[in-house]
């Protein structure tokens, strides 16, 4: 399966050093618009570069062979491991569904997948990716980001007897 990638070219404005290291983001879509596709099926991963107050395009990987929605393909046929090999440099990816063998193989390349149930605004994918980075994120996504802080135990000292 070729992929074919379409990336913007730096210009002195991205290419200046951000504030915060950008979480890279992943989101099968069919029409660039929305995320609504099933990882076999997507057409294009469009990517992003996510910081908690910007997002900023950086690619769109193009796919020529994609499955249908089924899943049902020949087991000669692999699919997964050109869409895997794409992802390279990701942190996440948004999906409207995944099936075993692929989530396998994207987690060991190191990519997070999110399953999201219905289809939905690529900018309001990014939009709540920037909220989560903006606040307190999830334990998973503080492990993505490098950000081991140690969780405070304050609590505890209101329980001494």
């Amino acid at each position: 399966m070729a992929a074919r990638r379409l990336r913007l070219i730096d210009t002195e404005e991205t290419m200046s050093q951000p504030a915060e290291k950008p979480l890279r983001v992943a989101i099968a879509t069919q029409d660039m618009a929305r995320l609504n596709a099933h990882f076999g099926s997507a057409k294009t991963f469009a990517i992003y570069d996510v910081t908690s107050t910007t997002s900023a395009f950086v690619e769109a990987v193009g796919f020529d062979d994609v499955a249908d929605e089924s899943g049902s393909h020949s087991p000669l046929d692999d699919r997964i491991t050109p869409k895997v090999d794409a992802l390279n440099g990701c942190n996440l990816l948004f999906v409207l569904a995944i099936g075993g063998p692929a989530a396998a193989k994207v987690v060991r390349a190191n990519v997070h997948p999110i399953k999201v149930k219905e289809p939905e605004p690529i900018a309001d994918v990014l939009a709540r990716v920037q909220t989560m980075l903006a606040g307190s994120p999830p334990p998973w996504l503080r492990k993505i980001l490098g950000r081991n802080e140690p969780r405070s135990m304050d609590f505890l000292e209101d329980e001494v007897a």
